[in-house]
């Protein structure tokens, strides 16, 4: 399995669970766009995302990834794209518990979300992708822009940083720091929180304020993605790509 399901009352907890770094793959994100999109039918009024407990999600499976044709490697980004539009577009609240490092589409999930809530320790938070050649599309750079602010976001996706968690929280990457153990119950006390104000006021404010992020997301068309994939193919994405994939099997 994929993902799992737990229920705090009204508060939805969707898990990702693929040992032993929750390595997204196609079947993994079409789970989670599932989920997400059916919730609130199920009774959520608001949705923790969470993972494992060292690692939230290493991003893209790249090893899998790399063993796809043109069309499968484009189906399968397309489902992270798919997935993000279903977090940022969720009718209902939802809260990162992010329990471990969360680089690259790990990230990218994490930003889709309401708030975020990060381990204390060690952890690193960021997008990446500059390091293994590719660009991350302006509808991401967008995400990373409303969260910590344009100059910001421009020094740490040129150069594909990754933050520890006591950065990421010092520049607004992430709103929260707790123990590894507790971000899950942090997650959704701050749910519930929220959740106690008049509810058509809220999710009315939330809609304004998160439309932004929606758009940004929804503009991201086929010939971006197009151009996306014809920058996995270039050389020197390529090298770095395959050195990416010994260092794993190391």
């Amino acid at each position: 399995m994929s993902i799992e399901l737990h229920r705090h009352g009204d508060i939805h907890e969707i898990r990702l669970a693929r040992p032993p770094v929750n390595a997204l793959t196609p079947e993994l994100l079409l789970a989670l766009r599932t989920a997400v999109q059916a919730a609130p039918s199920e009774g959520a009024r608001g949705i923790v995302l969470t993972g494992g407990t060292q690692i939230f999600s290493a991003g893209m499976d790249v090893p899998h990834l790399m063993g796809l044709d043109r069309a499968g490697l484009k189906a399968g980004w397309s489902t992270l794209f798919a997935a993000a539009r279903a977090i940022a577009g969720s009718r209902v609240p939802v809260v990162a518990a992010i329990g471990g490092h969360s680089p690259a589409g790990g990230c990218v999930l994490a930003l889709c979300c309401d708030y975020r809530i990060m381990a204390r320790g060690p952890f690193r938070i960021g997008l990446n992708e500059v390091q293994v050649g590719l660009v991350a599309p302006d509808s991401i750079q967008h995400l990373m822009r409303r969260v910590v602010g344009t100059y910001r976001a421009e020094r740490l996706l040129v150069a594909g940083a990754l933050v520890e968690a006591e950065q990421a929280h010092a520049i607004g990457l992430v709103d929260e720091l707790t123990e590894a153990e507790g971000v899950v119950t942090r997650a959704v006390r701050w749910l519930e929180e929220l959740l106690a104000l008049p509810s058509g006021a809220m999710l009315a404010s939330r809609d304004i304020a998160r439309a932004d992020a929606v758009a940004a997301l929804e503009a991201f068309q086929d010939d971006q993605l197009d151009a996306f994939i014809e920058d996995w193919y270039a050389p020197g994405t390529q090298a770095a790509l395959q050195a990416l994939v010994a260092r794993l099997k190391k």
